[in-house]
């Protein structure tokens, strides 16, 4: 993956997603799609991640953009997730980790001590295109979803 100040192409990829369909990257009809990834399904900062995206979520429509969320969680967990929080959105299941490795998100973390392998949170912006448009890595939470929308917003 490129870094935030150079374009790059994501090659088309799919992965099974909540909604008993596949995500493919190629002809998605959106003009934009945000990707954001997160450690882990029911944990207070993906929670809190989650319900900020779902909030914005027709604001993210009407700039022509979709949401989708990305963790290695199973779908059962996926599925329990999104319902519980009613996210408007589909979540990614990522165990074998193929999506989170293409974009570069497994990171050694500290963890109570520590060194623990987990999902960097970060957020990718890609084009109708494929082309990247902006990326944020090592995402803190609030604001995060805001930050996000008001970029979309600021696109042709």
């Amino acid at each position: 993956m490129a870094d935030s100040q150079s374009p790059a192409t994501v090659s088309d990829f799919s992965a099974p997603m909540t909604g008993g369909h596949d995500f493919a990257l190629g002809g998605r009809p959106a003009k934009y799609t945000v990707l954001y990834f997160y450690p882990k399904d029911n944990t207070p900062g993906c929670t809190t991640e989650s319900i900020a995206f779902r909030e914005l979520h027709p604001r993210f429509l009407a700039a022509g953009t979709e949401i989708y969320g990305v963790s290695r969680d199973s779908m059962r967990s996926h599925d329990s997730f999104k319902g519980k929080l009613g996210l408007p959105f589909e979540l990614i299941s990522d165990p074998d980790e193929a999506v989170c490795l293409r974009f570069n998100v497994m990171k050694l973390k500290n963890m109570y001590g520590k060194q623990v392998r987990g999902v960097e949170r970060s957020t990718f912006v890609i084009d109708a295109g494929g082309k990247l448009v902006k990326e944020w890595r090592g995402v803190k939470v609030p604001q995060h979803a805001e930050e996000v929308l008001e970029f979309v917003q600021s696109l042709p």
